[in-house]
């Protein structure tokens, strides 16, 4: 089992875990993630060192999802076949929490693996505001509710790392779109509850309110873009044909006719990931039928609430805000996905038989001793490494090396038997 910490200008709370990690397990593979925090930081990151952890090291900040991905392509170069758990830097996440989720990675096949706050007690309101947003925001964009979508503390088997190389995301955006491709990739998501922890309300994060959030409801802010070109292109022609035909249906379904027309140009080529994935004859079908559901609702609706003596303008937009919430979750869910995988099924697998808690080593360009099993072959090695790079798009990321001490001595290294920079 590797424990993988992202950490960007860390302060002494990651010393604290790493050690406390340390006690309760002294063989725990720890790597370390230095996303760009600047020579400012030299010492702390040399004192994890110090405690043991692989160091990997780049110039310049990346953003979150930059660190987990430049972390997740050093493990599976230097530690193939073996599971990890992503813990945050600042404190939020307990050891016992910690390794109650490598246990339960250990348990599990194809699934994502959550820690879940429970947001009670003392939480900072931006916190509670924003997961709870997310939250539905995500239930509504993949029918499934989970109760911490922003939680950092993660686990992953061995076989999920190429997959995980290859979702989208740099910053704060990468860990939700991690549990949106989840389900169209094949992997369940699974959950066990943790302790709640905000220290001093969360000075430590550097997540930026206004450009990160844009950046985590990118997706669902492209679909209301697109659905706002389209309402405002249904209105214009709901209003003309009114007044052309003095018809409520000819008018309710020509206007829908050619709006549904830019809409669906627009998600399939702009808005959802997987929108050209789908064939066009197979994305049209579909798109159509749900054109048809959604018209016969809309003129339900319409012809429901006019006949209440709810003016016509009034009626159609609560009609329309009314359906675009289901519209959104159809498309996202059903309409616009790629194809599942197959994968390995049941703890011992091939791709999983490498787990284990022990010391587990990688040799860089000199020598040194080695614990635990031997490193994978050199060829083997280099295309992880390709892979990971090509999947990850991180540029000129320098390969980690790193050195292995006699077990039960890492207390005592030289931070330059562990960095990589």
């Amino acid at each position: 089992m590797i424990i993988l910490i992202p950490a960007y200008e860390p302060d002494q709370q990651l010393i604290t875990l790493v050690r406390n990690l340390r006690e309760a397990d002294p063989w725990l593979t720890i790597v370390v993630v230095d996303d760009g925090s600047g020579p400012n930081y030299k010492d702390t990151f040399d004192a994890a060192a110090r405690l043991g952890c692989h160091v990997h090291s780049y110039a310049v900040n990346g953003g979150k999802g930059h660190a987990l991905k430049s972390g997740f392509a050093v493990i599976a170069e230097h530690f193939p076949g073996h599971d990890v758990v992503c813990a945050d830097s600042d404190g939020q996440h307990g050891v016992a929490d910690i390794l109650a989720v490598a246990d339960r990675v250990h348990r599990v096949t194809a699934s994502v693996v959550l820690g879940c706050r429970s947001f009670t007690g003392d939480v900072p309101a931006r916190s509670k505001f924003g997961n709870t947003v997310t939250r539905w925001l995500f239930r509504l964009a993949t029918g499934q509710l989970i109760a911490d979508t922003q939680t950092g503390l993660r686990g992953y088997r061995a076989d999920m790392i190429p997959w995980l190389l290859g979702v989208r995301g740099e910053r704060y955006e990468y860990e939700l779109n991690v549990l949106l491709e989840a389900k169209q990739a094949g992997y369940g998501i699974t959950s066990i509850e943790i302790a709640t922890v905000y220290l001093d309300h969360n000075s430590g994060s550097h997540f930026r309110p206004v450009a990160d959030s844009i950046r985590i409801y990118a997706p669902l802010l492209k679909f209301l873009g697109s659905s706002m070109s389209a309402f405002v292109v249904d209105m214009a022609m709901f209003l003309l044909l009114s007044v052309w035909t003095d018809s409520l249906i000819l008018a309710v379904v020509g206007a829908r006719l050619v709006s549904a027309t830019v809409n669906f140009m627009v998600n399939r080529r702009l808005v959802f990931e997987h929108g050209r994935d789908t064939s066009f004859k197979a994305a049209a079908t579909g798109y159509l039928a749900l054109v048809i559901v959604l018209l016969s609702a809309n003129y339900a609706a319409m012809w429901t609430l006019t006949s209440l003596a709810v003016p016509d303008l009034v009626a159609k937009l609560v009609t329309e805000l009314t359906l675009l919430g289901i519209s959104y979750s159809v498309q996202q869910r059903f309409l616009f996905v790629r194809k599942t995988r197959s994968h390995p099924a049941g703890p011992d697998s091939a791709a999983g038989a490498g787990t284990g808690s022990g010391p587990v080593s990688a040799t860089g360009s000199g020598s040194g001793s080695v614990s635990g099993p031997a490193p994978a072959p050199a060829s083997a090695s280099a295309s992880a490494s390709a892979s990971a790079s090509a999947q990850t798009h991180i540029p000129a990321l320098a390969p980690a090396q790193f050195q292995h001490s006699v077990a039960g001595k890492s207390g005592d290294q030289s931070p330059k038997r562990f960095r990589s920079n």
